[in-house]
Parts: C-alpha cells; structure tokens; sequence
C-alpha cells in the first residue's frame, strides 16, 4: 500500500456545545490538518497522486472555513465543531472530491486536526 500526506493550516473561531468550561465560550485556533491518502497503485508517472492535486482536493475545505465562526456553518450549526467532528468532516469532504479525481483508485486513510501544537484528533475509517 503507497501513502501521501500533506499538511495545511487554517484559522478559525468556534465554542463548544454542552461543555463546561473555557471552550464553551467563542475563541479561535490556528489548525494544521494532515491528510494522508493510501492506493495499491500509482498512475502512469509513479505517483499515488500529485501532492498539488492532495492540495487542491483540501482547498475547497480550508477556504469554507478559513476566517469563520465555525459554529455558523453547516454541519456544525448542530454538529459540535470539535477536533474530532473537524477530523471526521475533512475526512468524508476529501473522499468525495478523491472519487472524482482518481476514480477511486485513492481513498483517505486518515485525516488528523491539530487545534494547537500539542493537541490533536484524528479520525479513520
């Protein structure tokens, strides 16, 4: 099995529902999202897939997000914009625009959020 990661940042506001203490209320953080792809085959030049095609597929995410409250956009105007739902919706929006890029040759393996340097969530199937 091959695998590509590439790494991208965003800056975000959010608060968390139905907690009790300082992240209930609005801040924001500076993310780093890794997203690692995995394939059992390269295209024709020796690549699982282009890293500015990896970087292309996590565009449209980051700038739906990039300098916004998250807590105002859809899912997560119910779903609570955590780490871990960050992780789990990079990863389900990636695999769809995957699908149309490789055909399903290429699937996400993992997708990790970092909310700070030292705090991270990570999501796979």
């Amino acid at each position: 099995m091959f695998e590509v990661t590439v790494e991208d940042s965003f800056a975000a506001g959010h608060y968390l529902r139905n907690y009790k203490g300082k992240c209930e209320n609005p801040h924001g953080h500076n993310y780093k999202v890794r997203v690692t792809l995995a394939g059992k085959e390269l295209d024709k030049a020796g690549l699982l897939l282009d890293f500015k095609e990896l970087r292309e597929v996590m565009k449209d995410v980051i700038d739906r997000l990039d300098h916004q409250m998250i807590n105002d956009l859809e899912p997560f105007t119910a779903l609570n914009p955590s780490a871990e739902n960050l992780a789990k919706y990079f990863y389900d929006q990636a695999n769809l625009k995957l699908d149309q890029v490789s055909r399903g040759r290429v699937r996400v393996k993992n997708v990790t959020v970092y909310e700070t340097d030292t705090t991270t969530a990570t999501y796979s199937d």
